[in-house]
């Protein structure tokens, strides 16, 4: 009998019979987008690994590549780079599973003869939680607004550091007037809260947004955000730079909605 938690590869034979990232049908737009990425992004060395419980039950996921091809503001080369892992549900957390995919992870980074790994965190939503990575030997070595922390763990003490790209304001500037949806399908929610905030904008504020789809990991690098895969901009301001509910994009517009008439209305009375 198996009693200790085991990693499987998320590969074109494995995808079909696996949830991705929670997501079961097969016919959600976010699952298949995933799937595309998935295989697309293979050639670059991307794993994604899921983690079974002793009962065989699907119960966390993985997923990185070399830091060059990374989906997300940094530079990385040389170092295998964490997009994402957690665990499923509460009843399999806190028993230390989450170590096991990341020591996964540092494995492949090992015989891959890479200089380390690296990931990103933050306090907010959409990224792991820096405790997993600090038990694990990690250790800070760059930010980004507004709290963004890079992590890496050596192999080679000598090698340098990866870093956050730069220049996010020169980089925002691109994004003039009206509403700026950046999206991509590395992350399968993604197409969800896209969709619905395209809708309640059009539907609720008159607004049709400008959508920006990241089609490569250059992209991806080059995006106004650390976090890159998805922003949320208005009149070349940043609303958010991680997925939103509908609830809570109809708030955040409201509010800009309601300062750009108060703006309107104050330089009328001059």
């Amino acid at each position: 009998m198996i009693h200790a938690p085991r990693l499987i590869d998320v590969d074109a034979a494995s995808f079909d019979t696996l949830p991705c990232c929670g997501i079961m049908s097969p016919t959600h737009p976010g699952r298949q987008q995933k799937q595309c990425w998935l295989e697309a992004n293979a050639k670059f060395g991307l794993r994604a690994k899921m983690l079974l419980a002793p009962d065989g039950q699907p119960s966390g996921y993985i997923e990185y590549l070399p830091g060059e091809f990374a989906w997300r503001g940094v530079e990385a080369s040389g170092f295998m780079f964490i997009h994402c892992v957690w665990i499923f549900s509460r009843q399999h957390r806190k028993k230390g599973w989450g170590r096991v995919m990341v020591e996964g992870c540092l494995d492949d980074a090992k015989k891959a003869g890479m200089r380390g790994a690296a990931v990103m965190v933050r306090d907010g939503p959409w990224l792991a939680d820096r405790r997993l990575f600090l038990a694990s030997g990690f250790e800070a070595v760059d930010t980004a607004p507004p709290d963004y922390q890079l992590l890496v763990r050596k192999f080679d003490s000598g090698a340098v550091n990866p870093a956050f790209q730069k220049g996010w304001d020169r980089k925002l500037a691109q994004y003039g007037r009206g509403l700026t949806i950046i999206r991509s399908s590395q992350c399968p929610h993604i197409a969800k809260f896209a969709a619905e905030i395209i809708e309640t904008a059009e539907n609720e504020f008159g607004a049709r947004p400008t959508v920006v789809d990241l089609e490569s990991w250059s992209d991806a690098q080059n995006a106004p955000t650390p976090y890159a895969i998805f922003a949320l901009i208005y009149n070349g301001r940043l609303l958010a730079d991680h997925q939103i509910s509908r609830t809570r994009f109809r708030n955040i517009m409201t509010k800009c909605v309601t300062n750009d008439r108060a703006r309107g209305g104050a330089r009328q009375s001059r």
